[in-house]
C-alpha cells in the first residue's frame, strides 16, 4: 500500500481537495484498496475546522464528499508514515521541510511538479478561483497516479 499525504497552509481548500480527488481517481479504477492518502496543513489557524464550503462546493459538483474531514497539522513522525509527502506551492515545500526536518529519502514534492507544467496552485483563499483550483489539483494528481503506475 501506497500513502499519500497532501499538504497545504490549512489544510481547509487546496490539500483536502488534492486528498479527495485522488481518492475518487483510484476508486474508480479499482485501486483503492492500494492506497491510503491524507492531507494536512503547515500552519495551526485552521486545526479542527471543516473543508472550506469553496472546496466543499467544488468537489460536490463532481460527486465527491468531504464529509467528516477536519483540519490537522503535519508532524514531524508523518515523514516515516507516507511515502509521498505532496505540497501545493514552494511556500508549503519550506514549510513542510521547518516541520519534517528534512527529506533524506526524497518523499517531498510540489504536485504539479509531476506535469509538464511545474508551478505553484494558487490559494483560493485569497483568489476565489476554485474553479481554477480544481483544474490544477486535477492535473497534478492524475500526474502523480501516472508517475506511480509507471
Amino acid at each position: 500500500m501506497l500513502n499519500i499525504m497532501f499538504v497545504c497552509h490549512g489544510n481547509i481548500c487546496r490539500s483536502p481537495m488534492a486528498e479527495f480527488v485522488f481518492r475518487d481517481m483510484v476508486e474508480k479504477r479499482g485501486m483503492g484498496a492500494s492506497f491510503s492518502v491524507a492531507s494536512s496543513a503547515t500552519s495551526t489557524e485552521e486545526i479542527g475546522n471543516p473543508v472550506h464550503y469553496g472546496t466543499r462546493n467544488k468537489l460536490r459538483e463532481h460527486g465527491i464528499s468531504t464529509q467528516g474531514k477536519r483540519a490537522v497539522q503535519l508532524r514531524r513522525d508523518d515523514y516515516k508514515k507516507y511515502d509521498y509527502l505532496i505540497g501545493m506551492e514552494n511556500w508549503n515545500i519550506k514549510n513542510m521541510y521547518r516541520i519534517l526536518g528534512s527529506d533524506p529519502e526524497k518523499k517531498v514534492y510540489r504536485l504539479l511538479d509531476f506535469t509538464q507544467n511545474p508551478r505553484d496552485i494558487d490559494d483560493p483563499w485569497y483568489t476565489g478561483n476554485f474553479n481554477l483550483t480544481y483544474n490544477d489539483v486535477y492535473e497534478g494528481c492524475s500526474a502523480l497516479l501516472d508517475h506511480i503506475l509507471s
